[in-house]
């Protein structure tokens, strides 16, 4: 089977703010032009599921490659996801939900069912941050905070590190996450605000080796 996107690399953490920005503006926008490119996809038009596809993809690779851990892992959620969005786009109504969100649960969904069928806790090889040619000392201490986040969100349950996620690393608001995990708004900021505190617990012992020792939050 063929797929219609190129998995991005993940996000390092002096991109994601960049990424926010990015997702935040022009959301009605957005969501006009993925509702009008499904319909030409249901319609025939099939370069309108590779433009779609290029929209949609990254952001759903990115959240199951956050949630999982794997990257083989993370291409099959967001191939999958993207192929339940095709067989959807003959009936879809744009009025009932936009179709990014709709995404967002669909991967959300799958990775937890992922993560209910691993029998042992398991850290996989990470990528790198790409590579912004800093110093090597700079490089090596982003590298090192990314993978300290990274593991520490692994560590999560999985309904905490899907809020943190999507809240805190992809900038969505509570009531688009509420939809997507379909629970209520005030469940969302439970769980966020549980998961921050985890990860600030899990990670205090390595703010020195981390560099944060001077910081001041």
């Amino acid at each position: 089977m063929s797929r219609l996107y190129t998995p991005a690399a993940p996000l390092a953490a002096g991109d994601m703010q960049e990424e926010r920005v990015k997702m935040t503006s022009g959301h009605t926008d957005a969501r006009v032009a993925d509702a009008a490119l499904l319909v030409r996809y249901a319609a025939g038009d099939d370069a309108a599921a590779r433009m779609l596809s290029a929209r949609l993809s990254p952001r759903a690779y990115a959240h199951a490659y956050r949630v999982l851990g794997d990257t083989a892992e993370a291409e099959d959620v967001t191939q999958e996801a993207m192929l339940r969005l095709w067989k959807q786009a003959a009936q879809w109504d744009a009025g009932r939900a936009q179709a990014a969100t709709w995404l967002y649960r669909v991967v959300a969904n799958l990775c937890s069912d992922r993560l209910r069928g691993r029998r042992t806790e398991t850290l996989d090889e990470m990528n790198e941050p790409a590579d912004r040619q800093p110093s090597v000392e700079t490089r090596l201490q982003n590298d090192a905070r990314y993978d300290a986040l990274q593991a520490a969100l692994l560590r999560l349950p999985d309904r905490q590190r899907q809020a943190v996620i999507l809240r805190h690393i992809e900038g969505l608001a509570n009531p688009q996450i509420a939809e997507i995990l379909d629970v209520g708004v005030e469940a969302i900021e439970s769980l966020t605000a549980r998961g921050k505190r985890a990860l600030k617990a899990d990670l205090a012992a390595q703010r020195d080796a981390l560099g944060y020792q001077d910081d001041t939050t």
